[in-house]
């Protein structure tokens, strides 16, 4: 299984994409988690190699237009090439349901209706509760609640080779009630907004966000072998991998990785 972060920075960048990444099989099938905010999902995507016809599934955290924009561009691009001949099967769109809702309000405000008109045939939504269980490329994926205090988010474990657990918590720091989907986990994907001694100029608590100082205690707690982190700002892209390395060094023993757009691991 190959993880492409597509995406590393949060809300607000410019200079990089905001948070979205892809899981992908040896047969080149995509899980997409995220779209970021914008078209240019459809750039990201064209840069790493990925083809929209790879894209079969599609999980949607939450309702932020940093997650949930490049989506109606994807709906667009792919209902395109539903109507040209050009896209093979159907896209499944995971998400809870009131963001369903929303998803395709926001289609059909703004898209045209020869497009959407897949929405419900061949571009289906899959509505998703706390603990509901999904098969995903061949792999088990289990969706929970993170209990956000801003917009209801989910975020998801799954099986990847060899048994190892792959654990994505959203974009806000691990909340304890998601002790049971998370524990065990060999790779997590946690946010960290900025470096713990820039708390003060970035404030990532009044956002409800962690530092790379906490989400790497949280880590180092959780007996988690490989750490990455994302959802950062931007102010240090040319240095960030190495300023985030040596404070997370202080708090976390494992694999360390703070990583840039488009960079790829295997898991």
């Amino acid at each position: 299984m190959k993880l492409t972060i597509l995406g590393t920075g949060n809300a607000t960048v410019s200079e990089c994409y905001n948070t979205c990444f892809a899981l992908t099989d040896e047969e080149k099938r995509c899980f997409l988690v995220d779209a970021g905010g914008g078209n240019r999902i459809l750039k990201v995507l064209k840069d790493t190699g990925i083809e929209l016809g790879e894209i079969h599934d599609l999980f949607v955290t939450h309702e932020h237009i940093d997650h949930v924009l490049g989506v109606i561009w994807l709906i667009r691009m792919i209902g395109q090439r539903m109507n040209q001949g050009k896209y093979d099967g159907d896209l499944r769109i995971y998400c809870h349901k009131e963001l369903a809702e929303k998803i395709q309000t926001i289609a059909n405000l703004t898209i045209q209706q020869k497009v959407c008109k897949h929405m419900g045939e061949r571009i289906q939504f899959v509505v998703v509760e706390n603990g509901d269980k999904r098969e995903i490329l061949g792999k088990t994926v289990t969706f929970f609640d993170i209990m956000s205090t801003k917009a209801k988010q989910f975020g998801f474990t799954m099986t990847v080779e060899n048994g190892d657990k792959f654990t994505c918590v959203g974009d806000e720091p691990y909340n304890e009630a998601n002790y049971e989907y998370v524990k065990g986990s060999t790779w997590l994907l946690h946010e960290a907004f900025c470096l713990f001694d820039e708390a003060d100029k970035f404030k990532p608590y009044e956002k409800h966000h962690s530092t790379v100082k906490e989400a790497c205690q949280l880590a180092e707690e959780l007996g988690v072998p490989n750490l990455l982190l994302y959802h950062t700002e931007e102010t240090h892209l040319s240095e960030r991998k190495k300023l985030y390395t040596e404070e997370g060094r202080r708090y976390y023993h494992g694999n360390l990785y703070v990583p840039d757009d488009l960079e790829v691991f295997e898991l």
